[in-house]
């Protein structure tokens, strides 16, 4: 299998939006590995020049030749297609390493967004040193937040019928899924709605907390290695992801109400093809063993997601 690489620069990035009709910068084959380094922060996150952080020249190169577009913030490194992947199957993405790439992130609080639109009238943005070796991000009051890198973002292309479509909502193709539990040694399962598939990825966040209620983590800039597998022999209809320890069934919705339905039903769905129990025995399974989080809370469709441990998973 062969490796790649892809970094971001103007001509490979996608700023705030997916859209099936974008052009592959690369085409890969199944089994192949690409390496993708991405960038984040629009101008107002940027720090000043010729203070204690240093900027990638790729980031500065975007924001002097690209606009965001549909009014989402992400800027996106891809698409890349996979040679073979058909609309209908699924994308299994193995995530083999997340790098940082800066040395600082930054978070902002807005009114009228996030959690508590209505509690903080002023706008915030802060830089948050992060220290490689010991990874943790050093914050003004004193505290020390461990790192733990992932990729807010990784997406496959939406149908095509949606046209382009706006970064910040996950959706039935990934997007801005802002899972924690997507780092390094995770595999996401993404359906393959446009054929080719179309991974992009961005959002890099350095910390966050489930929900990610002021609506930014630590954002900042990954570089990240990743497995790209097309899997003709699976059918999904929402994102599923795999730990070493865990499966995690995934729903977005305006609602968590009805993001708790889909991924709940979703989790049922799997024990019972995994195990062969009964849907009832699959409903006591998830109420007595299986942990149900809000993902996050602040990007139009809300998240919901359900963690249950493989062990419960094996046929008896």
């Amino acid at each position: 299998m062969a490796d790649h690489r892809l970094d971001a620069a103007p001509g490979t990035v996608h700023w705030g939006y997916f859209d099936a009709a974008l052009k592959p910068l690369i085409t890969v084959d199944s089994g192949d590995t690409v390496t993708i380094s991405t960038v984040s922060g629009g101008p107002p996150q940027i720090p000043q020049p010729g203070g204690a952080f240093t900027v990638p020249p790729a980031l500065l190169a975007i924001h002097k030749e690209l606009q965001p577009k549909l009014g989402g913030p992400h800027i996106l490194t891809g698409p890349i297609a996979v040679r073979g992947a058909k609309a209908g199957q699924v994308l299994e993405v193995r995530i083999k390493a997340i790098d940082l790439h800066y040395d600082w992130g930054y978070n902002t609080i807005r009114p009228l967004v996030g959690a508590l639109p209505d509690d903080f009238d002023t706008m915030r943005i802060i830089h948050i040193p992060l220290d490689k070796q010991r990874m943790i991000g050093k914050m003004s009051w004193g505290a020390e937040i461990p790192l733990r890198p992932f990729f807010g973002i990784m997406a496959v292309a939406p149908p095509a019928a949606w046209g382009p479509v706006n970064s910040p909502p996950p959706r039935r193709n990934g997007g801005n899924l802002d899972n924690k539990e997507l780092v390094a040694g995770t595999t996401l399962y993404l359906p393959i709605h446009f054929d080719g598939a179309l991974f992009s990825c961005g959002d890099g966040h350095g910390a966050q907390g489930d929900g990610e209620v002021c609506i930014t983590a630590i954002e900042t800039g990954l570089i990240g290695t990743f497995e790209l597998i097309v899997r003709p022999d699976m059918s999904l209809e929402w994102p599923l992801a795999e730990t070493p320890t865990h499966m995690i069934t995934m729903a977005f919705d305006p609602d968590l109400d009805d993001c708790v339905v889909i991924a709940l039903r979703d989790m049922i769905k799997l024990i019972c093809a995994r195990t062969g129990i009964s849907r009832e025995d699959a409903y006591t399974l998830c109420s007595l063993a299986a942990d149900l989080r809000v993902t996050q809370v602040v990007n139009g469709n809300k998240g919901i997601h359900v963690m249950l441990e493989k062990k419960y998973l094996v046929r008896g």
